[in-house]
């Protein structure tokens, strides 16, 4: 009989994620530094460094990149949900750097977790990446978005790996049987070019929101992002940046759109709103561009970069 965990956050806890911590290994021309990451982490990482009460639910191993991990998160106030530590080998992703910052990845992970029933529920759950993709973890991930299904608001954001999310028939299947349980669901131009090859970005939003979810996020890099509803689509430009690498910046801007949509909710998301949420989302990740590794900034910095809390002169 599989054994059923009951992961508890502090019940000041806003926010829950689930999904892959690992150790980013990073290879350029000035050597090879060693970063904790993965997208989820990341995300929670992120949401911690905006002053968020963050927990993850995750698989570490009892090794020093699993300890790097946990020392990295406590750092940002990010609570590790029991159960984390499942006695497998913590996993790990070597970036390699292009001249122009850009990162090819490889994966050694293995992704698993105990069959979970959360005791409380966050106001949000995010989950994404490789956790919803790599078996046997993936299919413990489907059965908690099922659980708290309209019981709270559900981010997703798939990034795309694809040595790892098998055949393009599987993994599309995957991702768009997720999306009903889903409230939000941002992916990159790449992510949406390689599930729906052929189709405009537009098309690919329209049709993920008729499979179920109410906000589709799609980000552009240096072209900015695109927000989606039903009702309303906005497109909101970049944010300038001088690049050192772009390794976390589409978790950075994840973290500050959950960031966002604390404040202004899922129900009422107009143009106004849209922008609003993009805006502060692309400053994020504009931030993290600028330093190496998936370092997003603090809501002091965040708060900093926005024109309206500015000081006047």
């Amino acid at each position: 009989m599989q054994n059923i965990q009951k992961p508890t956050s502090s019940p000041a806890t806003e926010v829950m994620v689930v999904g892959e911590a690992l150790v980013d290994i990073v290879v350029s021309t000035h050597g090879t530094v060693e970063h904790p990451g993965g997208s989820p982490a990341n995300v929670a990482y992120g949401l911690g460094r905006l002053g968020v009460p963050t927990s993850l639910l995750t698989s570490i191993g009892e090794d020093h990149h699993g300890a790097a991990i946990q020392r990295h998160l406590a750092g940002a106030g990010v609570e590790l949900l029991a159960g984390a530590r499942a006695g497998v080998r913590s996993a790990t992703a070597t970036a390699t750097l292009a001249s122009d910052g850009s990162a090819r990845y490889d994966f050694d992970i293995q992704w698993e977790l105990p069959r979970i029933t959360p005791t409380t529920l966050p106001k949000i759950l995010h989950t994404g990446s490789i956790a919803t993709f790599q078996e046997p973890g993936a299919a413990t991930v489907r059965d908690l978005l099922e659980q708290v299904n309209q019981r709270c608001v559900v981010t997703y954001d798939p990034n795309i790996r694809p040595a790892l999310v098998g055949s393009h028939a599987q993994a599309t299947t995957t991702f768009e049987e997720l999306i009903p349980f889903t409230d939000v669901v941002k992916l990159s131009d790449e992510d949406a070019h390689w599930l729906y090859p052929g189709l405009s970005l537009e098309d690919t939003s329209r049709r993920i929101l008729g499979l179920g979810t109410g906000l589709v996020v799609v980000t552009k890099g240096s072209e900015g992002s695109m927000l989606s509803t039903t009702g309303a689509q906005v497109l909101v430009p970049s944010v300038t940046s001088t690049v050192a690498d772009t390794i976390g910046a589409g978790d950075s801007y994840m973290s500050a759109l959950i960031y966002g949509l604390l404040q202004t909710g899922v129900d009422r998301l107009n143009e106004e709103a849209l922008e609003s949420l993009g805006g502060r989302a692309a400053k994020a990740a504009a931030i993290t561009v600028r330093r190496a590794g998936a370092n997003p900034p603090t809501s002091d910095e965040l708060l900093a970069e926005l024109p309206e809390h500015q000081p006047a002169t």
